[in-house]
């Protein structure tokens, strides 16, 4: 079913409401948008914040609203029949962090279930900041309603909306004279954040305008305050020739030091090429992060092989993080060609005991073979990676790279304090390091008997 602005009808006449609904917001645009469900009362307060559902609170106290960051947008998954009495209505907003207006927006679509979507454009809306996109309400069961109208001012107006009094059915919103709550979703300022900033001026000035993109991802998720190791391991194969020809890959680099002048207390990033063989390169910093690719990289992409060997560079970023007690967030490079997938599995399931997380960017390539199933691999103590392919890099803004980055790491992060493993006890559960795989030749030799 297409909905339009207005649509109302019934729940059960599409979806069996005993079993979990799922609600999809997304916003293109030029603009960061925040996406946020309001469990609201009877008197369209809310009167209990646990169920305001944002990129900083992901679930209401009991599970039964859980929120999920996806492409542009973000997925609500929503057990109706669980939700406390006092809840009457769940409203879903999109609101612009920053500048714009939402007359600006390519689009705005609305999911609800498989069943019903709606979408809309900029010629849509107005000046707003904000818009009211979906409204399920309680009336004689479960209704819905398209609302799809835009809100003056942006999550704060939204906020002290929803905490202040009724507005009449036929009235516009307009936000409350009331002092507005305390807006939750505004980490308060850390030295850490700022200190950020001042390193990259002070030390690597020509990457500044990635600080601003970053940082709102880092906020978004919580995370300006974590300390870890990061880590970045780039293909040299000999498909990749090209992207080394054409400096890609020395943008690469650029990209990704900032998040560990970030997370890293000493500001550097672990690097590693690899192909056939891997060679572990001197940590990147700001002094030196221009020549992290060398000048002699033809040289180096010929000594270490042009088939890809992940496996073998997998143990010895085991290695290398075997005894840390932060965690170690490795951002692993490839254009595809993957086909020690035994091996890489392998490895995964072992070091889903320890405190790494892999993720796998896809560059210009193909045939990604296992990186693509990491959602269903199964064995692993916890789920230790994460896997995205850009068609194009560099054409790529970097709000969306680091939203992508950033993606699934607070997930882990939690779930390894939940799980023993940041503290090292999870270890103890660890099965054997499996045994390096034989070469093609050293198999050709044992078949003959040499």
């Amino acid at each position: 079913m297409i909905a339009e602005r207005g649509t109302r009808d019934k729940l059960e006449k599409y979806f069996d409401l005993n079993r979990p609904l799922k609600i999809k917001l997304q916003i293109q645009g030029a603009a960061v948008y925040d996406f946020c469900c309001f469990g609201v009362d009877k008197n369209d307060k809310l009167s209990d914040d646990r169920y305001m559902i944002f990129y900083n609170q992901l679930s209401s106290p009991a599970g039964e609203i859980v929120g999920a960051e996806i492409s542009s947008g973000m997925e609500f998954t929503i057990n109706l029949n669980a939700l406390p009495e006092k809840i009457q209505k769940l409203v879903f907003t999109g609101s612009i962090d920053g500048a714009g207006v939402m007359s600006e927006i390519s689009s705005h679509k609305i999911f609800i279930g498989d069943e019903i979507s709606a979408n809309f454009g900029g010629a849509d809306f107005e000046q707003e900041k904000a818009i009211t996109s979906l409204e399920i309400y309680r009336k004689n069961g479960w209704r819905f309603n398209v609302v799809a109208r835009g809100f003056n001012g942006g999550l704060d107006a939204l906020l002290a909306f929803y905490g202040g009094e009724q507005a009449d059915d036929d009235t516009p919103p307009a936000p409350s004279k009331q002092e507005p709550p305390k807006k939750i979703s505004e980490p308060p300022p850390t030295s850490k954040k700022i200190s950020l900033e001042k390193k990259i001026q002070d030390g690597a000035p020509k990457l500044i305008s990635l600080i601003k993109p970053l940082k709102v991802e880092l906020q978004k998720r919580n995370l300006l305050d974590v300390t870890a190791r990061v880590g970045l391991v780039m293909d040299i194969s000999g498909s990749m020739q090209n992207s080394y020809k054409n400096g890609f890959v020395q943008k690469i680099v650029n990209k990704i030091l900032p998040v560990a002048v970030q997370f890293d207390n000493d500001g550097e990033l672990d690097f590693w090429f690899y192909g056939t063989h891997y060679d572990k390169r001197p940590n990147v910093t700001m002094k030196n992060y221009e020549i992290a690719v060398p000048r002699d990289w033809k040289k180096l992409m010929i000594r270490l092989g042009g088939s890809n060997n992940e496996p073998l560079v997998m143990r010895n970023i085991i290695a290398e993080y075997e005894d840390i007690s932060l965690p170690a967030y490795v951002i692993f490079v490839t254009d595809g060609g993957i086909y020690k997938t035994g091996g890489i599995k392998k490895l995964l399931v072992y070091s889903s005991y320890m405190p790494i997380f892999w993720q796998f960017v896809g560059v210009w390539g193909s045939h990604y073979d296992i990186l693509e199933k990491l959602d269903t691999m199964r064995g692993r103590y916890v789920d230790n990676a994460n896997f995205f392919a850009l068609d194009d890099f560099m054409s790529v803004s970097n709000e969306e790279l680091y939203s992508r980055l950033l993606n699934e790491f607070p997930k882990w992060l939690q779930s390894i304090k939940n799980n023993g493993v940041l503290d090292g006890t999870a270890k103890r559960l660890r099965p054997p390091l499996p045994p390096r795989e034989k070469s093609f030749l050293s198999k050709v030799k044992g078949l003959f008997g040499f």
